[in-house]
């Protein structure tokens, strides 16, 4: 593995792992008022778009690093709308 491809995986890890905390705190507590749902939405196409992105140039890192990443970015939006959807019955 060349050294572009492995910063480019320790980037990936990074800024994907990132999200992760985010995650836990939200099934943790169910708190979800800090959480921007335009911020997130808008977000999320990026990061789709990035993933579309990576598969069509072959790049792995950008390919892994955005397919996790769109995960995690789905799970707080869909998270997010299900806890202000129950708070509002």
């Amino acid at each position: 593995m060349d050294s572009t491809t492995l910063i480019g995986l320790m980037a990936a890890f990074c800024t994907t792992c990132a999200f992760v905390p985010q995650v836990i705190q939200i099934l943790r507590t169910g708190n979800v008022d800090g959480i921007s749902l335009q911020m997130y939405t808008i977000f999320t196409l990026g990061v789709a778009l990035w993933l579309t992105y990576g598969i069509i140039m072959d790049d792995l890192p950008m390919l892994l690093a955005n397919m996790v990443t769109l995960v995690l970015a789905l799970m707080v939006l869909g998270l997010t709308l299900r806890k202000r959807m129950q708070n509002k019955k």
